[in-house]
């Protein structure tokens, strides 16, 4: 499935979409390149979960739980080159049975991801314009 968005309300609302269809145990994996609305989109997402506090990347804390009708786990890969320097639990500790997880920049912990519920990827196709693929 394929969505066009003109604006962060436009790809929040997608993101909020996919939220309804999302069990605890779920895992969706969010891609594109900086700044294509990731963490927009995720954000839609956890407004729809139930999250009523800020939503922002974790990209330097690689991830945080967010509290709503269900626990949402948020990962943001980016800074690793592989998950060998880190505690091989890292991935298992936040994306648990219970939670919603949606992780970010997820090529380098993918191999290790189970349930992965959907694979999103955002393209930016002009300035205020992205593409959303949402592949279950």
């Amino acid at each position: 499935m394929a969505v066009e968005t003109s604006s962060p309300e436009e790809t929040a609302a997608a993101g909020a979409e996919l939220a309804d269809r999302l069990q605890p145990g779920d895992v969706v994996l969010v891609s594109g390149e900086l700044g294509s609305g990731k963490t927009t989109f995720v954000r839609g997402a956890c407004r729809a979960l139930g999250v009523d506090g800020p939503v922002t990347s974790p990209t330097f804390t690689i991830a945080k739980l967010l509290e709503g009708r269900v626990e949402v786990a948020h990962l943001d890969l980016y800074r690793l080159d592989s998950l060998a320097g880190e505690d091989p639990a890292l991935l298992d500790d936040y994306l648990t049975p219970e939670r919603i997880g949606f992780v970010e920049w997820p090529a380098v912990g993918e191999p290790a991801i189970a349930r992965v519920a959907a694979r999103v990827r955002i393209e930016h196709v002009s300035e205020d314009r992205r593409i959303i693929e949402i592949t279950p």
